[in-house]
Formats: structure tokens, sequence, C-alpha cells
């Protein structure tokens, strides 16, 4: 139970950045802020991976 409630929150966590980047992106027009926040999905879902696989 505690393992699919950490994995709901890493997933939450990067669609959150996703849409903020696409946000900022198209409504924003703040292009370089959302390439930053961009980079976020893949950062995070890694950090995720890496202590889903140390428990």
């Amino acid at each position: 139970m505690r393992s699919r409630r950490f994995v709901g929150l890493i997933l939450a966590a990067a669609s959150i950045s996703f849409l903020l980047s696409v946000s900022l992106w198209f409504f924003g027009d703040r292009k370089d802020e959302a390439l930053f926040v961009g980079i976020w999905v893949p950062s995070i879902l890694s950090l995720g991976a890496l202590l889903e696989a140390s428990r």
C-alpha cells in the first residue's frame, strides 16, 4: 500500500511539472521557463525509480 502511494506521488509530481511546462509554453509565452520546467519531468521520474529500487 505504501509503495502505491509513493508511485502515485511521483507520477503526480511529474504530471504537474509536465502540465506546467506545457502551459508556460503555449499560454504564458515563456519558452525558456517552459523548457526548464520540462526537464524536471525525467528528473522526477528518475529520482522516483531510484528511491523505489532502494527500498
